[in-house]
């Protein structure tokens, strides 16, 4: 009998022991997956993180020149309006407060707008870090065939530009679009609506009003000028100038750039990201 017991507590204890073994196994087994997968998962994080980071060209400044393109635009002030910007952009004093930036470079895209359903983007998004990058996005401007149609949608012109902003391979701090015109909103969704879902992506809106032989007035009677001011820009920094033939419409244009470049404030959060379509026109 005591044989028997000892034998008993023998295997008894044997056990104990070996299912003490078996369950610290099974716990150092499950550490070691829960491991795994979290190392799994944080490599496949930091690798997403660095591909959209390695995807994204950080620039000071994301730009858009949304210029009126339509009937009320000649087709002599509308060349004289793209060598205007072409000429501004090479400016050593523009190149120079680009190259004051923390990046030194910055990104642009022309577009030229008419009627609601006339958004026409000249100029793709261009990086501009040199003399001779400035020169090259001129010279496919001065170059493109007219495109817009129709009379004046600021509003879709915004929201178009806000989406090219939304929808590029660049990232920057500042985000602007810059809307030139000679006349008020005609047609097209709400301007103030597009203007505030635009101001809150984080984008600034500026303007330059052209004073040119039509002397367009808002929609309410007001000076063209005021309905920009009041109607038209918004965001941190927004700010409006008027281009007429005592100032003229490149000078003008080139102090407005300067400004616009050589501002360091952030434009909005820059982490606010929309979805590709945001603000496009309702079906």
């Amino acid at each position: 009998m005591p044989f028997h017991l000892r034998r008993g507590h023998f295997v008894t204890a044997t056990f104990h022991s070996e299912s003490r073994f078996s369950i610290v196994a099974f716990v150092l087994h499950l550490i070691r997956i829960r491991l795994s997968t979290v190392l799994c998962s944080l490599l496949i994080f930091m690798a997403f993180s660095f591909q959209v980071v390695a995807a994204q060209q950080l620039v000071d400044l994301e730009l858009v020149f949304a210029a009126d393109g339509s009937g009320s635009i000649d087709d002599d002030e509308l060349r004289l309006q793209r060598e205007g910007y072409a000429a501004a952009l090479a400016d050593s004093r523009v190149l120079s407060a680009i190259g004051s930036g923390l990046h030194g470079r910055i990104a642009v895209a022309y577009v030229e707008w008419g009627g609601p359903a006339s958004q026409h983007t000249i100029v793709d998004w261009t990086e501009i870090a040199t003399s001779e990058d400035a020169r090259a996005f001129g010279e496919r401007l001065v170059s493109a065939p007219r495109a817009a149609i129709g009379y004046n949608s600021i509003s879709e012109a915004i929201a178009y530009s806000a989406d090219l902003i939304a929808t590029n391979t660049f990232e920057g701090d500042r985000k602007v679009i810059d809307v030139s015109g000679d006349g008020p909103q005609i047609g097209g969704r709400s301007l103030d609506l597009i203007r505030d879902q635009t101001v809150a992506m984080g984008i600034t809106i500026n303007a330059l009003v052209v004073g040119n032989r039509s002397a367009h007035r808002g929609p309410s009677g007001e000076p063209l000028e005021e309905h920009y001011r009041f109607d038209v820009i918004g965001g941190l920094g927004a700010f409006v100038v008027v281009a007429d033939e005592a100032s003229g419409f490149t000078d003008t244009l080139l102090g407005k750039m300067i400004r616009e470049i050589a501002d360091r404030t952030p434009t909005g959060p820059s982490q606010v990201q929309f979805a590709r379509g945001s603000l496009a026109p309702a079906d």
